[in-house]
């Protein structure tokens, strides 16, 4: 199988269109046709629906894309890292929540490079499901998250605890229902503490799931919500964002999950667990 061939079935669902993806490629669309053509004889079953308006996914090209995604993630890897040079003694590839990246991935990651090794590195965001998925097919060594899943492969160790406080851009004290607060999803067991502590409050209108993105809507139309006290705190010292009075604080832990498979072929490991809390 072509690599170029599961490149373009990419591209096709994602543009929606034989035409856009091969501007998008660079290459004609009779070239297209024929890529998708040799990969549906290949796995005999067709791919795609198409139609003058576009081409949609069949029930096979729909079970099929996330093994073409997965292959043409690990083929970019492999082709990178056998690129390295010599002088590289191993490679770290680390994964993170988006929200974790400004403060404890950045700890890590850095740790990581600063070690006297010569260490090759990379980071990418993902959310719990896909850093999960990237730890199981080996696309990532270390994935930096919330929700830790149990593998026999992989071990957990906690590297610290969020506080989530309530935050507003005015200063004021606790209200039943602020129509301007911004629920951000943390998880089921947020669900639960905050569904408990404001059983009485109305449903919020605005839902988000990030942190990050709550906290630059927050900054630039008001409201107010639960973020990070350690990616807040010094907005509040500045003055741009205020702790909502007489309010409760919710905390979550944070993790570094490690395939031991990876950890075992580093010799500076150690050191990094040395620095954990």
């Amino acid at each position: 199988m072509h690599f170029s061939n599961l490149e373009t079935f990419i591209e096709i669902v994602e543009s929606g269109n034989l035409n856009r993806a091969a501007t998008r490629l660079n290459v004609t669309q009779s070239t297209v046709t024929a890529r998708l053509n040799n990969l549906e004889q290949l796995l005999g079953q067709p791919l795609f629906h198409r139609r003058k308006s576009g081409a949609e996914l069949t029930s096979a090209g729909f079970r099929f894309e996330r093994y073409a995604r997965l292959m043409t993630d690990v083929w970019r890897q492999a082709r990178q890292e056998t690129a390295l040079p010599d002088a590289i003694g191993s490679v770290c590839n680390l994964g993170c929540h988006p929200d974790m990246w400004q403060t404890h991935g950045t700890r890590v990651f850095g740790w990581i490079q600063g070690l006297r090794w010569s260490i090759a590195g990379s980071a990418w965001p993902g959310e719990q499901a896909q850093l999960n998925q990237w730890m199981s097919n080996g696309l990532i060594d270390i994935s930096i998250c919330y929700a830790p899943t149990v593998d026999e492969k992989w071990q957990a160790y906690q590297i610290g605890t969020e506080r989530l406080v309530q935050v507003a851009t005015v200063e004021r004290s606790r209200v039943r229902s602020d129509p301007e607060y911004i629920y951000v999803d943390y998880g089921e067991r947020f669900r639960q503490d905050h569904a408990a502590v404001y059983s009485d409050a109305d449903t919020p209108k605005l839902t988000m799931g990030s942190a990050e993105w709550a906290l630059s809507y927050l900054l630039e139309h008001g409201g107010s919500a639960y973020l990070p006290e350690n990616r807040v705190s010094g907005l509040i010292s500045s003055g741009r964002l205020f702790i909502v009075k007489e309010t409760e604080t919710f905390s979550r832990y944070c993790y570094m999950v490690v395939n031991h498979g990876s950890a075992d072929g580093w010799p500076w490991f150690k050191e990094i667990l040395s620095r954990l809390p």
